[in-house]
């Protein structure tokens, strides 16, 4: 039997490569053929997926402190993570951060730098970012906006929020209350109108302009493209070609809730293997009823926690995926 492992990350206990190699041992183990695909919906974990780091920059950190963020630069396409400049992880989650003054400007120094290396694409993957400002950082840190109309910027995002919801649906998780939330959106609103003026593009108008706190927006209003960040990925890897000359796929991620479906690595393999006509095993960390529910009655859904108990869960992950593994593999054969 072919099996191809699509796996994103299990945040915070293993990278969508280790989730992956920890799956394909047990595949390996049992005697089938195993194709190995770790996969990003456009957050965090894409640059490791598309080739992983062969550069870094000092920039300014989402709270002015430095930071050494890694890039990728190959054959003048270039790969950036906003969250390795401008993420939440890099001030301590939300009780270290400040969401009315995170910038985005240290992701800006990064294009520029890709653009002045001689980058005729660029790649930004979004999703984990500790801001709220429009991505006005990012376009104030370009030292000439106008160069990002001359080369292909595609913008990788994991979600398909508004511009102006982009405080509302997820600066509370970045440690905002509910006057730092009006605020945001009220200068959310304010950029939007300067965005539509100055560069003639109303983000409002866009989905998914919302994404990385509205960082999706302001690259759009220079003329960036916001595209679905798994369907990138997948496109990237061949994902489609390599599903339909497998017998089964096992796919995967830390959490599977509503939100997995919509524009994420689960539900896009899901799809393109129900499109095949493949089975699937779905092996998260855990799963909330609304995110079970949406799985079609067809798909295995294996969870480490429901299997193994929380604490296990998250301090053995890569041990407890080979093991589930296993047993869904030898119960499907």
């Amino acid at each position: 039997m072919r099996v191809v492992v699509a796996m994103d990350k299990f945040r915070g206990t293993a990278t969508a490569h280790e989730a992956v190699a920890a799956v394909g041992h047990a595949v390996w183990e049992l005697g089938h053929d195993v194709d190995e695909a770790p996969m990003s919906d456009g957050g965090e974990g894409l640059l490791d997926v598309l080739g992983g780091a062969n550069r870094t920059t000092m920039v300014i950190g989402p709270l002015g402190e430095p930071v050494e963020a890694p890039w990728r630069l190959e054959r003048r396409t270039a790969v950036i993570e906003m969250a390795r400049a401008s993420g939440l992880a890099l001030v301590g989650g939300p009780e270290g951060n400040d969401p009315m003054q995170a910038s985005t400007i240290g992701t800006g120094q990064l294009i520029d730098r890709a653009l002045e290396q001689g980058a005729r694409s660029i790649v930004v993957g979004l999703g984990g970012s500790a801001t709220t400002d429009g991505g006005l950082g990012a376009i104030q840190a370009l030292r000439s906006p106008s160069r990002l109309q001359a080369v292909d910027v595609a913008v990788a995002c994991d979600v398909r929020t508004a511009f102006i919801d982009a405080a509302s649906v997820f600066a509370p998780q970045k440690g905002a209350g509910p006057a730092e939330v009006s605020m945001l959106t009220a200068r959310l609103q304010a950029l939007a109108e300067r965005y539509a003026e100055d560069y003639g593009v109303d983000v409002r108008e866009l989905e998914s302009a919302g994404a990385a706190g509205g960082l999706a927006g302001g690259l759009a209003a220079l003329g960036a493209r916001l595209v679905g960040g798994f369907q990138l990925v997948a496109e990237h890897l061949d994902l489609e070609e390599r599903i339909a000359g497998a017998d089964l796929v096992v796919t995967g991620e830390g959490h599977l809730d509503a939100q997995s479906f919509d524009g994420k690595v689960v539900g896009g393999v899901c799809q393109l293997a129900a499109a095949a006509g493949r089975r699937v095993i779905v092996i998260v960390g855990g799963a909330d009823s609304a995110g079970a529910a949406e799985l079609p009655l067809a798909v295995e859904l294996v969870s480490l926690v429901d299997r193994f108990g929380a604490e296990r869960a998250h301090r053995e992950t890569r041990t407890c995926l080979t093991a589930a593994a296993t047993h869904a593999l030898t119960g499907t054969r």
